[in-house]
């Protein structure tokens, strides 16, 4: 069970790098050319991002893969103190908190995607809104606004974005509400629109979670990543070179 989280996976392969990456130093030192600490980094970096990219990492994880050794590296090289990493791992967790288990990072989406669904959503009455996995708070806050007679909520796991959407809304004085746990939780029977901007991997069970619960009417709302419905999907190109919107009418 344990082997199936992302995380844990990422750090294996970078651990799996390191004895061909030694072996190959080795073998280049028995001839007169040894690699310097900065190649041996780069080496295990590409070689711990292409495994990552063959056993079916996201995306996203080739990056950190590519640049730990390196970072690493550095951090020794500037002899920087304990308290500085310690802080720096901190603040991360505080950002991206269960990311290794829902596989679901920060993505923020932008004010036209925000006018996109708007456009999509019935008039002439309150609705109840959620984005789930809120981040900042941009489109809850952007709705709030717009929908002034609807109720707008947002449901964040991160404690940092969380209080940092928190803060937006006190210091504006928005009406819209922002809660911090986990959107299976929820029911989304309670909801109109259930708007999200995910990540690949956790689009079927948000697919299957809103069969089960969204009433007849409401609408989900996925942002680049695709509902993975069998028809009735509309699909917004919200600007040029932009993403996709998908909507789905329950």
């Amino acid at each position: 069970m344990y082997l199936r989280v992302p995380a844990l996976q990422a750090l294996l392969v970078q651990a799996g790098a390191v004895l061909p990456c030694a072996a190959l130093a080795v073998a280049l030192e028995s001839f007169g050319h040894g690699l310097t600490l900065l190649q041996a980094a780069l080496l295990q970096g590409c070689l711990a991002a292409a495994i990552s990219w063959k056993v079916g990492l996201a995306r996203w994880w080739l990056p950190i893969q590519l640049l730990f050794p390196i970072a690493l590296l550095a951090g020794l090289a500037l002899h920087l103190p304990p308290w500085l990493a310690a802080a720096a791992f901190l603040i991360l967790l505080g950002w991206y908190w269960s990311t290794y288990r829902t596989q679901v990072p920060y993505y923020p989406s932008n004010a036209a995607v925000w006018r996109a669904v708007l456009a999509e959503l019935p008039q002439g009455r309150a609705l109840r809104m959620i984005d789930i996995g809120s981040g900042l708070g941009g489109f809850t806050l952007h709705m709030a606004a717009a929908r002034p007679e609807s109720e707008v909520v947002g449901i964040e796991l991160a404690p940092v974005p969380w209080l940092v959407s928190r803060l937006r809304a006190a210091l504006s004085g928005s009406r819209a509400r922002f809660m911090r746990g986990d959107y299976e939780q929820l029911n989304f029977a309670d909801y109109d629109l259930v708007f999200a901007y995910l990540s690949p991997a956790a689009m079927p069970a948000l697919w299957s979670k809103a069969q089960r619960e969204m009433r007849a009417g409401s609408l989900l709302a996925s942002y680049e990543f695709e509902i993975p419905a069998v028809g009735g999907v509309k699909t917004i190109l919200t600007t040029e070179g932009a993403p996709p919107l998908y909507i789905r009418a329950i």
